[in-house]
């Protein structure tokens, strides 16, 4: 018999974090409002919650972090000089981001890590299970991978994290979890995570990517949570403990993710992203495709 629980409206993207792997460019400019293409790879992440039904975003932001707000805010001068040009492309792409989803923003005083971000959102979100998107990850619209965690969290309770396999040598860049097969060939139960850990020490090859369906009571974990890896308050630590006493806010499952996936957490990914992403664009990819297929050419 299927199980029904709460259902899930609410989003939270942590943003506070400095970019300095992007610095000089993040000096003044919020590295989630780097564009990607020529859209910010913070929409991308707003769109994806919206597309899975979760259109109440918190944000947890810091300093230096306004444009993340002004971009999802209304820009009456811009609109209406786009109106008077006639120019109706650009104006529906500039009202596009303001009318994504209730936005909501509140700020994280002091960068003690993943998990105390979280606990930033405890006020706004309340006793409902919530989303947690990290915004290096973009995840293709074609691949709905929130969706799935919203449904699976909906029938067994508890918490979701995604996952995806990696090579063993790459495991130490995440989160790992060991795991048990389920019914669904897509879900596995989660038995313990640990952060970052070294290859011989990881439990699986199954790697935390950004996304995750959080019970409530993690909120409760949380504030008791000892700062762990990097001397930050870890979301990994948390999750550990419900995946190991299912009584304090029930299991926690892992979605296998296989679909396309962009790192923009990394310069190298980052370029990469915008290419993969470029190339499949119907306006830009037959021209795009052409030159880059030109550039391999001579530089081969």
């Amino acid at each position: 018999m299927t199980q029904s629980h709460p259902r899930i409206s609410k989003a939270v993207i942590p943003a506070a974090g400095l970019g300095t792997r992007f610095l000089p460019a993040t000096k003044a400019t919020p590295k989630e409002m780097l564009p990607v293409v020529d859209k910010p790879a913070i929409q991308y992440v707003v769109e994806e919650a919206v597309s899975a039904g979760l259109d109440d975003v918190l944000m947890i932001t810091g300093r230096n972090k306004r444009p993340l707000e002004d971009h999802f805010d209304r820009n009456y001068e811009l609109e209406s000089a786009l109106q008077k040009k006639g120019d109706a492309s650009r104006l529906a792409k500039v009202q596009e981001s303001s009318d994504l989803a209730t936005m909501h923003y509140v700020r994280q005083g002091d960068p003690k890590g993943l998990g105390h971000a979280v606990l930033c959102a405890a006020p706004h979100v309340g006793h409902e299970p919530f989303a947690v998107l990290l915004g290096d990850d973009l995840i293709d619209p074609r691949d709905p991978l929130l969706a799935r965690m919203v449904q699976v969290q909906e029938h067994h309770g508890g918490s979701v994290v995604a996952l995806m396999e990696v090579a063993p040598e790459q495991i130490h860049l995440y989160g790992s979890a060991a795991v048990e097969a389920t019914a669904d060939d897509d879900v596995v139960k989660v038995t313990g995570l640990v952060e970052k850990p070294d290859a011989a020490d990881a439990p699986s090859n199954y790697a935390i990517i950004g996304r995750y369906v959080l019970d409530p009571h993690i909120f409760d974990i949380l504030r008791k949570t000892e700062p762990g890896r990097g001397g930050e308050i870890q979301l990994t630590d948390a999750l550990q403990q419900l995946a190991t006493d299912e009584k304090i806010g029930g299991p926690v499952h892992g979605v296998v993710f296989k679909g396309r996936r962009y790192d923009t957490g990394d310069r190298g990914d980052y370029l990469r992203a915008i290419v993969r992403l470029a190339c499949e664009r119907e306006d830009l990819g037959p021209d795009f495709r052409a030159w880059l297929r030109s550039y391999v050419a001579e530089e081969m």
